[in-house]
Formats: C-alpha cells, sequence, structure tokens
C-alpha cells in the first residue's frame, strides 16, 4: 500500500526525512512524553517480535524508509541489558554510539546505535543485508509519562546501492 492511500492529508509530494535531532527532540521525545504526533506518520510496533522484511507493512508511511516507535525489551526483567532477539534471528550491535546533540547547546540529548540482524542464533548467526538505528533518550530526557518509558524509534529502508545494507532506525 502506498503513502498516498494510507495518508490522504499529506500534501503531494510529502516526504519524511527527519535529521537525527528531529527524530530525538519532536518524535522520541513527545512519545515518550504521551504527547501525540500532529500526524500520526509513525506506527508504533514490537520491533522485537518480527523479522524486518516483514516490518514494511506494519509502518503507517513510507516508500523507502519506515519508521517505528518500539518499547525496550530487556533479556532479564530487572536487568539493563536488552533483549535483542527478533522473529529468526537478532540485532547485533555494530560499531560505536553517536551523541546526538541539541544544536543550540551542544546539550547531549540522545543516542544512536547501529545494528544489525542476523538470521539464526548467536554464535552462528549469518549477518543479512538489513541495517537498524536505535535511537534513546539520555539523561535528564528520560523523565516521561510513559511506564517503562524506554522507547525506541526506527528507520527501515532498501537498498540504494548494491554496495549498502538495507536500513531500518528505531528511535
Amino acid at each position: 500500500m502506498t503513502s498516498s492511500t494510507r495518508l490522504p492529508n499529506l500534501p503531494a509530494g510529502f516526504r519524511f526525512h527527519p535529521t537525527d535531532e528531529e527524530l530525538i527532540v519532536h518524535y522520541l521525545m513527545n512519545q515518550a512524553s504521551s504527547i501525540p504526533c500532529p500526524v500520526p506518520i509513525i506506527a508504533e510496533v514490537n520491533i522485537y517480535q518480527c523479522n524486518p522484511w516483514d516490518l514494511p507493512a506494519k509502518a503507517l508511511f513510507g516508500e523507502n524508509e519506515w519508521y517505528f516507535f518500539s518499547p525496550r525489551d530487556r533479556k532479564y526483567p530487572n536487568g539493563a541489558r536488552p533483549n535483542r532477539a527478533a522473529g529468526s534471528g537478532y540485532w547485533k550491535a555494530t560499531g560505536t554510539d553517536k551523541a546526538i546533540l541539541l544544536t543550540p547547546t551542544s546539550e547531549n540529548i540522545g543516542v544512536k546505535k547501529a545494528l544489525v540482524f542476523y538470521g539464526g542464533k548467536p554464535p552462528k548467526g549469518v549477518k543479512t543485508d538489513w541495517i537498524m538505528h536505535e535511537y534513546r533518550l539520555t539523561g535528564a530526557n528520560k523523565n516521561t509519562k510513559r511506564r517503562g518509558s524506554s522507547m525506541r524509534l526506527g528507520r527501515l529502508g532498501p537498498l540504494q546501492d548494491p554496495q549498502e545494507e538495507q536500513q531500518f532506525s528505531v528511535v
């Protein structure tokens, strides 16, 4: 289903390409504080219960990139370690975390983490072409109204070039 059939009130040619800072400030902070988005463009889906190739069908908007809010799943009930098992595989962290800074003050407002989807079970999983960027709030920005208040935002997209990986981001 195309975005025009899902959200008919958007103007022709509408594109949704927010920066990392915009995703944190205008979407993730509001979602964590239970403030609704002015336009329902990002679905709330537990991405850790799905394979990445099934997620585009669950998105509210997008043709080449899809965004999702997702609650953070914990590996152990009282622990801080995240559970990244998903569908028929798991998401594995790769690279270093990137701090997201607020432009006027350079205050650290969030973190962007890259994860790659592996099929199977660790440590013998097979790397796939799916990559996810997980966005989370940091420090004082964690003061939210939602129980658990550990929401993520994600973006998923197709291959841009045969050498690139498919992308999915979670905020």
